[in-house]
């Protein structure tokens, strides 16, 4: 995860595609992201990155047909907030504290799927 440091906080990645989903490494993802498409869903891997504790990673899916899968480590809590025609597929921890990622999809077909390694 590249953090941004004081002179450009938050600093937010946006993809854009009509047709064709998005596949998103930890190494290359900002604090905030924002992924885009007509049809098509993100494949999200942040299974290589330490995400500091305390830290929230904020990843947006905007799509009329696609959802989004995530990989995570086991230790990260992930929040899924948004609308949708599809479920949830989570079985990890769910206490406050440590790194979160939350994942904010919206769309009308398509759930949210999150892998631990």
């Amino acid at each position: 995860m590249a953090k941004s440091n004081g002179e450009n906080p938050r600093k937010t990645d946006i993809k854009v595609s009509l047709i064709g989903g998005h596949r998103l490494a930890g190494a290359t993802l900002h604090e905030r992201t924002v992924t885009t498409s007509l049809i098509g869903g993100a494949d999200v891997d942040l299974t290589d990155i330490d995400i500091p504790d305390g830290t929230e990673l904020r990843i947006t899916k905007l799509s009329l047909i696609g959802g989004v899968s995530l990989k995570v480590r086991r230790d990260v809590r992930v929040e899924v907030h948004g609308l949708r025609l599809g479920g949830v597929k989570d079985d990890g921890p769910s206490e406050p504290g440590g790194p979160t990622v939350r994942i904010d999809a919206w769309g009308l077909v398509g759930g949210v799927s999150v892998t631990r390694a």
